[in-house]
């Protein structure tokens, strides 16, 4: 089994890569695990103290449940993986069975900055991409996908996403075996790791 691990800032387009890389790829052999999808229950708050959590913040993120689930992945266990809504800012009831597969893809802007899951990793990707270009992706998602409004978003990306995303996001780029920059000329860097994880899919 092939476990990667691909971060970057918020709207750096890591998604918009990890659709690049699996595009090609027997679906049969991958799964992808979100990062978002292992924020905190957070049953005990009201919907207004939920709306004030920093999510961009490592205490936020259940990182104990990703290792663990990892793990069972790596030995062969189905895991149910949590669902999260942006809207209610809390899990869901639901869950999403996932099974083991030769290649594991987990995605999230802080999924360096925990070490156990760091060393989980056999290769690790950082998207780079341009703050301003991460601002206006950001404010396009929230604003048409999460029911935000305008100055909501702009609020929360001054006051918790750069600052969080200097103080534990752009650090974590020192780990990263490949850094993929977030243009035209990211197909290299792509083209390599699909290659790698086509050399492990053929064994």
């Amino acid at each position: 089994m092939l476990i990667i691990g691909i971060t970057g800032g918020t709207g750096s387009g890591k998604t918009t890569v990890v659709n690049q890389i699996v595009k090609h790829l027997p679906e049969e052999e991958v799964c992808v695990i979100s990062q978002d999808s292992y924020y905190k229950a957070t049953d005990n708050l009201s919907l207004e103290e939920r709306a004030k959590i920093n999510f961009d913040h490592p205490r936020a993120i259940d990182f104990d449940l990703i290792v663990q689930h990892l793990k069972k992945l790596k030995s062969n266990e189905t895991i149910a993986q949590p669902v999260y809504s942006f809207v209610t800012h809390n899990r869901t009831k639901d869950t999403v069975t996932t099974y083991p597969r030769k290649v594991i893809i987990v995605e999230g802007i802080l999924i360096f900055t925990n070490p156990e899951i760091r060393d989980l990793f056999d290769i690790k990707v950082f998207v780079h991409a341009d703050s301003d270009e991460r601002l206006i992706r950001r404010l396009k998602r929230d604003i048409a996908e999460r029911g935000r409004d305008m100055d909501e978003v702009l609020n929360r990306y001054q006051t918790t996403l750069k600052p969080m995303h200097e103080q534990f996001i752009e650090p974590t780029k020192a780990f990263a075996d490949i850094i993929i920059p977030n243009d035209k000329y990211n197909t290299v860097a792509i083209d390599v790791v699909r290659a790698v994880i086509n050399q492990r899919i053929d064994k």
